[in-house]
Formats: C-alpha cells, sequence, structure tokens
C-alpha cells in the first residue's frame, strides 16, 4: 500500500501507525481548506439570514462569516459550531440553536469552520483541524467584546474534531461550559486520530446524541462519560427519535440544551 494511502486501523502496527500520524502531521503544511467553496457558502446564505446579524471575524489569515444573534436579557454567550462541511446557519442544528438559545437568554455566535470538497471524509479533515484554533478563540474574542461574561462553546460532530484538537494543543482558555453533540463520529473503517481530550475540561460538560446516532458515537459512550462524570453537573444525554443531524429534531434539541444550561 503507498505510503499516501495509509488510513489508521486496528490492525496497523505500532508503526506503522505512528508513520500515519507523523506524515499527517508534514501534511498540515501542504493541505488547506476549500476557501472559495466557503466563499460560496457566505454569499450563499448572508441576505437570508432572519435572525441574527452576519459579522466578518478574522482568523489572522482571513475573515469569515459569523453571525450574532442577540437575546433580550442575555446570560452570556454561546458559540455554536457547525458539523462537517456546512455552514454557520445549517437548518438541521445550528440554526435551531443559534435562535432557540438566543430566546432562552443567550446571545449566540454561530461561527464558520473550515470546509472542503462535498466528498471529503474524516481522515481528510484531519491535516486541516488546526485552521479551526484561531476561529474558535476569535469567537470567544467577539463575545467578550460584546460584554458576555460567561461563554459556552458546542460543537457538532466535525467541529468537536477540531474543538478535540484545539484543547490538545493546549490552547483552551475563557470558555466555562462545553456541549458537544454527535462526538466521535468519523466514517467507515476510519477512526479518531486523536483520543477523546474530554478529562482536560474543568468545567460542565454536556454529551449528547441521537438515539439514532452512529453506531461509534454510540459505542464510544461510556469513554466519554468516564472522561466528564467527575464534574457533578456533566450530563450525558441520549435525545429520543434524532439521528446524528437532529434532522426535524432542532426545537427538541434547543429544549435539551437550554435545560442543562439552566441547571448550571
Amino acid at each position: 500500500m503507498p505510503l499516501c494511502m495509509m488510513t489508521v486501523t486496528d490492525k496497523m502496527t505500532p508503526v506503522c501507525r505512528w508513520l500515519w500520524l507523523l506524515l499527517a502531521g508534514f501534511a498540515l503544511s501542504a493541505q488547506a481548506s476549500d476557501v472559495q467553496r466557503e466563499k460560496r457558502l457566505a454569499d450563499e446564505i448572508v441576505d437570508a439570514i432572519l435572525d441574527g446579524e452576519p459579522v466578518w471575524l478574522n482568523d489572522g489569515e482571513r475573515d469569515f462569516l459569523g453571525i450574532y444573534t442577540e437575546a433580550d436579557e442575555a446570560r452570556g454567550g454561546v458559540i455554536v459550531l457547525h458539523g462537517r462541511g456546512f455552514h454557520p446557519d445549517w437548518s438541521d442544528a445550528v440554526n435551531p440553536l443559534r435562535v432557540g438559545l438566543a430566546e432562552r437568554g443567550w446571545n449566540t455566535l454561530s461561527l464558520q469552520m473550515p470546509v472542503l470538497g462535498k466528498e471529503a471524509k474524516y481522515f481528510d479533515y484531519v491535516p486541516i483541524l488546526h485552521e479551526a484554533f484561531p476561529r474558535i478563540e476569535a469567537g470567544i474574542d467577539y463575545l467578550k467584546q460584546q460584554g458576555n461574561k460567561k461563554i459556552i462553546l458546542i460543537a457538532h460532530s466535525c467541529s468537536f474534531h477540531m474543538v478535540n484538537a484545539w484543547i490538545k494543543a493546549g490552547r483552551l482558555r475563557d470558555i466555562d461550559a462545553f456541549v458537544g453533540i454527535g462526538m466521535g463520529a468519523t466514517d467507515y473503517q476510519q477512526k479518531m486520530v486523536d483520543t477523546f481530550q474530554l478529562h482536560k475540561l474543568n468545567m460542565p460538560v454536556l454529551d449528547i446524541y441521537g438515539a439514532d446516532d452512529y453506531p461509534a458515537v454510540h459505542r464510544l459512550a461510556p469513554e466519554r462519560w468516564r472522561a466528564i462524570r467527575n464534574n457533578s453537573k456533566s450530563r450525558q444525554i441520549v435525545a429520543p427519535n434524532a439521528n446524528h443531524y437532529f434532522t426535524d429534531q432542532g426545537e427538541a434539541l434547543v429544549e435539551q440544551v437550554a435545560n442543562w444550561l439552566d441547571s448550571l
């Protein structure tokens, strides 16, 4: 098998696994997200935003889109990160969260995460996970500039892998709670390159996933729970009737997340 085609599997020897990770690390400088697709996504949604206002943040290299939605009497700010290849007004999970949580008393900031082509898989995204780091930090800084004293971070699916890598890189800062939706999802025969970093979160964590979520998300649930259960306010919730994307379950997702935030 050519080295460039190697993928992480259970059958790999430790040496091969180490080599794959090393090559992935070298690829960081060679691969980049699809900036043109990201621009097309922004062009498609900016004029269609009904709730909230588009804001342009900078990640140190380029401007990227965010949507800021203010609550009437805000208790803090929530950053919402979409799943793989989507955008900050994605209808299935992100739009319900950014709008619904604003109605429940939280300013929300939904961010555009780095994207690749539509056919890209988990392993394709691994070399660009680091591109999300300055975007997460720009979102935190923006919420602080708007006067938000308490900041919650919510990440769905692939954005969780970005947050996980951000934590592993030692860049965790300035958030008071974390919500992970569908954590651990990858693609067929593709295992997570990094282990869960949830044990490093000295804060309440909500692990929420659908009853009809991907098998890997269910299989890894005990591992995630062991990592977060030391905080008495952490919870793990299986949402009935929900798939990985919470299709047609946006209101239920908002209710679960908002109720948990109320309990903190």
